[in-house]
């Protein structure tokens, strides 16, 4: 399996503007720029696609650890915060922090903080990256 996203950049640096697309037409010319990444212009930027392709990656391997454990979540509610910084190297993403709340009927406490920190090391996007991952998981009771 492959999957691809398109990026165009018209211009330099700081006057330029880009818009990314994905064949499955859920992304299509979405507009980034300079503006978009370092301070808070209207359309996304890369780490915010990051951030949530590691969120709803994790997601799914929180899931897919919890069946194998023969629990099934009512629900997931994955985000990842992204920090890019300015380092000695140049700007980096040097972590991502993970929040997780979850309602899984029966779990306990100890076997969800399992199961998410072996979603944290096995997602795909985990593995890709090479950033600091950190993780909060908070388990939410049924109401």
């Amino acid at each position: 399996m492959e999957r691809s996203a398109t990026a165009v950049w018209n211009g330099g640096l700081k006057d330029g503007k880009g818009a990314i697309s994905t064949p499955s037409g859920v992304l299509s010319d979405a507009p980034y720029s300079f503006l978009t990444r370092f301070e808070n212009a209207k359309g996304t930027n890369p780490e915010e696609l990051i951030g949530a392709a590691h969120a709803a990656c994790f997601a799914m391997a929180l899931s897919a650890q919890l069946g194998t454990m023969n629990f099934t979540p009512e629900k997931i509610r994955a985000i990842a915060n992204v920090t890019l910084e300015k380092l000695d190297a140049g700007w980096t993403i040097s972590k991502i922090h993970l929040d997780v709340a979850a309602r899984i009927p029966g779990i306990s406490e100890a076997a969800f903080e399992s199961a998410a920190s072996s979603a944290k090391a096995n997602c795909p996007v985990s593995r890709l990256l090479k950033a600091e991952i950190t993780l909060n998981a908070a388990l939410e009771k049924a109401a």
